[in-house]
């Protein structure tokens, strides 16, 4: 029998490549300096202790930034369970695999002002809490529903679980303003937990809400973020067939909530408006 065949690195019976095995981190660096690393190591712990993998010294996960250069790069890495075991039985002793990959980044700045149009998907996401929060490497239900669009002037998508409540965008976390207070939803049965999510909920009031997607149309004001694109505040919203459902006026209320996180990734703080 021939061995595994590597590709670019990665032999076929890798389990990350096979069964989603793994975990992976998308990083957003700054003149070679990562921001939100903590986050991003602290929820890369928490995933390592839920699949059982051992987690890499620091120094391994950081000794491929000195490559990147001046300016903004993206660093994305990727830890699976490696190969060995038989199905889907994994093997008593991993040995784990980690790769990484820079890219030069330059973030999509009309949508920090201009905002964007979202729209809800038909596809609703499992419920699993042992995943719940983690960055894991089996996203096929994210990419199940990013195929349910091909207009280029929706930017993103809002998807809840199998119970009908709200979670998450595609590749965003979610915030909205409703009767003057911050809330997301709450991610303790599926979604990820963003870095940049966690990072502003330590420096903000925001209340985690079990609700469904009519909470929106009490919004004062929506808006997606992550830790490499930032915050794009949420100008129009329609149903998963493109019809309009609400907008909102970019105003004030908006630009606080999208400048407090521009400081801790290093963007353009908005102007008022």
């Amino acid at each position: 029998m021939r061995g595994a065949v590597s590709v670019e690195g990665w032999p076929l019976d890798d389990r990350g490549a096979a069964y989603g095995d793994g975990l992976f981190e998308t990083v957003l660096l700054r003149d070679g300096r990562p921001l939100l690393w903590e986050e991003h190591l602290s929820r890369l712990v928490r995933g390592c202790h839920a699949l059982g993998i051992p987690m890499p010294a620091e120094h391994e996960l950081a000794a491929p930034l000195a490559e990147a250069g001046i300016g903004l790069f993206v660093f994305k890495l990727m830890l699976t369970r490696g190969s060995g075991g038989r199905g889907y039985r994994p093997p008593a002793f991993p040995e784990t695999r980690l790769r990484w990959q820079l890219a030069a980044f330059a973030p999509t700045e009309t949508h920090w002002q201009q905002g964007v149009r979202v729209r809800h998907c038909r596809l609703r996401l499992g419920i699993q809490p042992a995943l719940a929060g983690l960055k894991h490497l089996n996203r096929l239900e994210n990419v199940l529903a990013r195929a349910e669009w091909d207009d280029d002037k929706v930017a993103e998508g809002l998807l809840c679980d199998s119970d009908g409540r709200l979670v998450e965008a595609t590749a965003m976390n979610l915030f909205w303003q409703r009767e003057g207070r911050l809330e997301t939803p709450r991610l303790e049965r599926c979604g990820v937990a963003g870095t940049l999510r966690e990072a502003l909920r330590e420096r903000l009031a925001i209340t985690e809400v079990d609700v469904g997607p009519e909470v929106l149309d009490q919004a004062e004001a929506v808006w997606l973020g992550n830790s490499v694109q930032g915050v794009w505040p949420v100008v129009r919203l329609d149903d998963p067939d493109g019809l309009e459902r609400q907008r909102w006026p970019l105003a004030a209320i908006h630009r606080g909530f999208q400048a407090e996180a521009h400081r801790l990734l290093g963007y353009p703080l908005p102007d008022p408006t």
